[in-house]
């Protein structure tokens, strides 16, 4: 069987054509490039066989690496329009349906890429995706004795021990209202120092534009410690990918790429752009900031 398709082109010069060839004989060794010669029309036609309708003169290796030669000296300095590709195939060859579905999955995962760079929206979902946002309950919170704006807080997040978390709240939020109280925490952030306490995560709250009014985050009275929040319809939940490392969030900057897009709505629901924050309880809210900032 043979198939033929033209690659149209009014940038590539007869020299980048070997450079395409030496590629296409790369895509397995079932194929073999057998001739590469300019056409009448100044295109380029390249022919390739299966490596099993060969004789066998070269023990089956591919032949030299094709050069400038091959084309005539005309074509050389010209643009050349397009290139004409032939291929002679067995109907019944693995390998070359092998390269063939390897060619389309390559293609398909360039489309992906492809709408990626197009869509930021999506970047953002994916990378807020990567975050591990929990429900936690603070056990208990005291104020920390180096440094007057910060509380220390033990949070229980689902795991075995409960999480020391240094937040500064003091300006906004009454200590007694922090005991026993159900937060949003960021679990997957690398700890920090903070006045010789390691804090490990955040409690995430939403401010207002000049930061003079803060609240908390709230998710349902009914969610369970550890659950881990998403974003987005209730569905979305059973198909969340794993959460990065905290190595890799600070490495590829993922919070600093999610934070400006998460604010609360008018009736104080937080959102990720169009994408409610929520839990298997029901969605997490501000208790009266509307359209506020969320860090």
């Amino acid at each position: 069987m043979v198939v033929a398709m033209a690659v149209p082109t009014n940038t590539i010069t007869a020299a980048s054509y070997c450079a395409i060839a030496k590629v296409l004989r790369g895509r397995g060794r079932a194929l073999l490039l057998s001739s590469l010669s300019p056409s009448p029309s100044s295109s380029v036609s390249v022919t390739i066989c299966n490596n099993n309708n060969q004789n066998n003169n070269n023990n089956g290796r591919l032949p030299s690496p094709l050069t400038l030669s091959s084309f005539s000296r005309s074509t050389q300095s010209q643009w050349v329009p397009s290139l004409s590709l032939s291929f002679c195939t067995a109907a019944a060859d693995t390998d070359a349906a092998t390269v063939g579905s390897n060619t389309n999955k390559n293609e398909e995962e360039e489309e992906e890429e492809e709408k990626k760079k197009k869509d930021p929206e999506l970047i953002i979902k994916e990378a807020a995706e990567m975050l591990d946002i929990r429900v936690g309950r603070v056990v208990k919170a005291w104020r920390h004795e180096e440094a007057d704006s910060l509380y220390v807080e033990e949070v229980d997040v689902g795991e075995a021990e409960p999480r020391t978390i240094c937040s500064g709240l003091v300006n906004f939020v009454p200590l007694h209202l922090l005991q026993d109280k159900k937060v949003v925490v960021l679990a997957n952030l690398k700890p920090r120092n903070m006045r010789g306490v390691k804090s490990c995560g955040m409690l995430m709250a939403a401010s207002d534009a000049s930061h003079e009014n803060v609240e908390l985050l709230v998710p349902p009275e009914d969610s369970l410690p550890g659950e881990r929040i998403w974003f987005g319809s209730e569905d979305v939940k059973e198909n969340q990918p794993a959460a990065a490392t905290p190595n890799q969030i600070q490495k590829k900057k993922i919070w600093e790429l999610v934070q400006p897009h998460l604010k609360t709505d008018a009736s104080c629901t937080a959102m990720l752009g169009l994408h409610v924050m929520r839990t298997s309880a029901g969605a997490v809210v501000s208790t009266s900031l509307k359209n506020a900032n969320i860090s």
